[in-house]
């Protein structure tokens, strides 16, 4: 029997610990990594805390995995041993829905979250996954910062991709964070006009930094509002409740208010900020294989890498602190040292 060594958490909010897990015989599509590096997103952090409703205990997070491939299942396509590689926030997908044979593998209604139903994700010394999720790293871009643009650097990519926007467009990132800084940075290599968001005076500069032509001090109504009529693209990065109507009125006619921070309280929508103006609102979830590859040519080309902060894995729990204590600059890498 081939086992996992993992860190795993077996309540919600638990202090996570080395455990062994069992692993069945590997499939015919699935690829067998070795993990190398592991980034912390704020969705372990939601996992573990069963805050969605759909975590099972215990629970091996991590879903940022680079790592090499050391087996292959005898059907798998277009991958081989010793290649690095990465996996994101999904593991497989049912591959005959039509959003699968469209190329849209992330709207499965049966995709299998790389840290859910029982799958065991990459705070460990191996992973698995189906051949189409595991995405091979463009040689030239840092294994060793790749992690988070699994999961972050989709998440904000992805509606370049699928909303059209161009590079005379003015897109503006609400929220200078794990999400933000790497919105701020594919935006200005896209070639937009870039205005950060933040409640911060402190992120200013690094948000010019990291790629914004503007900066607006998000807790300042007059100031949101002096950007009224602004924006082809509103990204919205944050997890938070804020003043949705005046965000709208920034926006330009056909402009779009896009929602990637996993906002759970309801968010009040004047129907009338809408249809004057024939505005949009609209989320997404992370993006499909063929995306991911795309993000990753496209940020090996343009020299775009996360911002972050190491950690051995052996010290997750003090990582996660750093996370939850809101210290994170901006994304957290656990270095694998089984």
């Amino acid at each position: 029997m081939i086992q996992i060594q993992g860190w795993a958490a077996k309540s919600p909010k638990a202090a996570l610990e080395l455990i062994s897990v069992d692993a069945d015989d590997l499939g015919a599509e699935d690829v067998e990594v070795l993990v190398e590096h592991c980034g912390i997103c704020h969705s372990d952090l939601s996992m573990l805390n069963n805050d969605w409703g759909f975590t099972s205990y215990p629970i091996i997070p991590g879903h940022e995995v680079i790592g090499t491939i050391i087996a292959i299942g005898s059907a798998v396509k277009g991958l081989k041993v010793g290649q690095r590689v990465g996996v994101g926030w999904n593991s497989g997908s049912c591959m005959h829905c039509q959003e699968c044979v469209t190329g849209q593998h992330n709207l499965c209604s049966q995709a299998l979250p790389t840290i859910a139903g029982g799958h065991h994700g990459g705070f460990a010394n191996k992973i698995r996954a189906h051949w189409v999720w595991v995405i091979p790293l463009p040689e030239n871009l840092d294994a060793s910062s790749a992690g988070p643009l699994l999961c972050g650097g989709i998440t904000v990519f992805a509606p370049f991709l699928n909303f059209d926007i161009k590079p005379t467009h003015h897109v503006g990132v609400l929220g200078i964070g794990g999400l933000g800084h790497l919105g701020l940075k594919f935006a200005n290599a896209w070639g937009c006009e870039v205005t950060a968001f933040t409640t911060s005076e402190l992120k200013v500069d690094e948000a010019k930094r990291f790629g914004a032509h503007n900066v607006i001090t998000s807790y300042d109504t007059d100031s949101i509002l002096k950007a009224v009529n602004s924006f082809d693209l509103l990204l919205v990065t944050v997890n938070v409740p804020l003043d949705w109507a005046t965000l709208l009125k920034t926006l330009k006619p056909n402009g779009r208010m896009h929602v990637v921070g996993a906002v759970l309280e309801p968010m009040p929508i004047p129907a009338m900020n809408l249809i004057f103006g024939q505005k949009s609102i609209s989320g997404s979830p992370t993006g499909s294989p063929a995306a991911i590859a795309t993000m990753l040519e496209f940020a090996a080309r343009h020299n775009i890498a996360p911002q972050v902060e190491h950690f051995p894995m052996s010290q997750v729990n003090e990582a996660l602190a750093h996370l939850i204590d809101g210290k994170a600059r901006y994304r957290i890498v656990l270095d694998a040292d089984f």
